[in-house]
């Protein structure tokens, strides 16, 4: 096909110009009826959710991305960036003072209970041989520090935890958009067979929001977050009802005999159909994925399996099956993080102890997941990407816990295509606001989808009569970050 493939490839009805005849729109399936080639050489099997796509077809206004899958580390509740890896020697020198003082004029916080100026609790060191400043909070992340790229000015448009979670996934606060894996997902297609292009692994802790913060929105549901629980049941129903092997197969060809019949030219039905069939053969391809017996001993030390701390155990094997999920083909995996009995990183007060306690969970599993992909070469094309929804205060709340801050915070991504051992953008001298380079997430979720290998412009949707993107009329590539 010569010259750039028309967007309508990424709405839900395919364009096809035939010879000698004005354009025409075909279904899905008439489509791959009436195609000489079936799925077009394989490519179209992509943009038709079809779960063997490995080489889905890009349009020529996109290009060769660099990260074949992301892994997504969300520390819901809002890490204190200022206390882990965003250093003000500011808040030591003024630590106990007003702040309406000291910093000056302050923004509404959430709950408006303004205590003083307050120093990390935590000391800071410059690490690895890029000499980043990252605290004690995180000892065994702070040794990769010459695999991080760290954002220390990100903003957020929502000071609340719901309404942050969704902008932050989807680019809106409203609930029931695409998120940034179904968006992948709807863009790139599937590699797995037997596994979903988005998977969500829950470590016992749903983001508030809910579900709807892995939603597929408008689009089909076959790029909806797929639930895997860490511990206990992966999946509910994963074992087969039926007596024996022979007995789901006849019941599956009849199902899908009488599913043919009554499915033409209606893509939601055809998504069911397909999300049936996917499900039947996860129930082969999840217990083995599941299975460590294969993983070695030491793998299973680096990543802290076996751990006395119960939190650092669920985390680490999410981390373990992150790696296990795109070894197998899965485009997007998110992690959420384990109920370990605190307020998630929502630190209101006991800050020392809440962000102690969450970050002895996801800390040696972290820095273990980074160690292997690297030593796998498979961080060379898995972009790592670890964030909350926001920051807090340099202030106290109160006493000894802080308040939501949405006006600078930080981040870190690792691996494909971002530059390792760099900080970009910064807070000002207190980490109150973003000040140098400040960044917003749609600027972040073009970033992304760019070392995917899509331009965050073209990948739309047709909804409400208009196209719809991830990054809607904002976003611009952070080239600063990549290599």
């Amino acid at each position: 096909m010569a010259g750039p493939l028309p967007q309508s490839v990424f709405h839900e009805r395919l364009y096809l110009p035939p010879v000698n005849s004005s354009p025409v729109t075909l279904s899905r399936r008439e489509a791959l009826q009436k195609s000489s080639m079936g799925f077009g050489a394989l490519a179209m099997a992509g943009l038709m959710d079809k779960a063997n796509a490995a080489s889905p077809l890009i349009p020529d206004s996109h290009f060769p991305g660099r990260a074949r899958n992301v892994i997504f580390l969300f520390m819901e509740g809002g890490v204190s960036h200022v206390d882990s890896f965003d250093y003000k020697p500011a808040l030591e020198k003024y630590h106990g003072q007003d702040p309406r003082k000291a910093i000056g004029r302050l923004e509404k916080t959430q709950f408006e209970n303004i205590g003083k100026v307050m120093k990390s609790p935590w000391t800071f060191k410059q690490r690895g041989e890029c000499g980043m400043w990252v605290s004690d909070l995180f000892p065994h992340i702070a040794e990769r520090a010459d695999d991080l790229c760290v954002v220390r000015s990100m903003t957020s448009k929502f000071p609340e935890h719901t309404s942050a979670n969704y902008f932050f996934h989807s680019g809106t606060g409203l609930q029931g958009r695409p998120s940034m894996g179904a968006w992948a997902s709807y863009g790139l297609g599937k590699e797995s067979e037997n596994l979903p292009g988005y998977v969500v692994i829950n470590g016992g802790r749903i983001p508030s929001g809910g579900l709807d913060c892995f939603s597929n929105g408008f689009l089909t549901a076959t790029h909806r977050g797929s639930l895997l629980n860490a511990n206990g049941t992966p999946v509910a129903n994963v074992s087969p009802n039926e007596r024996d092997a022979r007995s789901q197969l006849l019941k599956r060809k009849l199902i899908g005999s009488l599913n043919a019949r009554s499915s033409k030219g209606n893509s939601e039905l055809e998504s069911a159909i397909m999300n049936y069939e996917l499900a039947a053969r996860m129930q082969l391809a999840i217990p083995e994925l599941m299975d460590f017996s294969d993983e070695s001993a030491a793998t299973k030390e680096l990543y802290g399996i076996e751990d006395s701390y119960k939190g650092t155990q669920t985390y680490a094997r999410e981390c373990l099956i992150a790696r296990r999920l795109i070894e197998r083909g899965v485009r997007f995996v998110e992690l959420t993080i384990p109920n370990i009995g605190e307020d998630r990183w929502d630190a209101h007060g006991g800050l020392q102890k809440n962000h102690g306690n969450n970050a002895r969970s996801v800390d040696k599993p972290i820095a273990g997941l980074l160690k292997d992909l690297k030593a796998r070469g498979m961080l060379d094309d898995t972009l790592v990407l670890w964030s909350g929804e926001f920051g807090r205060t340099p202030f106290a709340q109160g006493g000894n816990g802080r308040d939501h801050n949405e006006f600078g915070f930080s981040l870190w991504m690792a691996g494909a295509g971002v530059k390792p051992g760099t900080v970009y953008g910064g807070t000002d001298q207190w980490g109150y606001k973003a000040e140098e380079n400040p960044l917003e997430v749609h600027d972040l979720h073009a970033t992304i989808l760019h070392l995917m290998g899509i331009n965050h412009k073209e990948l739309t949707y047709r909804f409400s009569g208009r196209d719809i993107r991830l990054t809607d009329v904002h976003g611009r590539v952070i080239e600063e970050l990549l290599s």
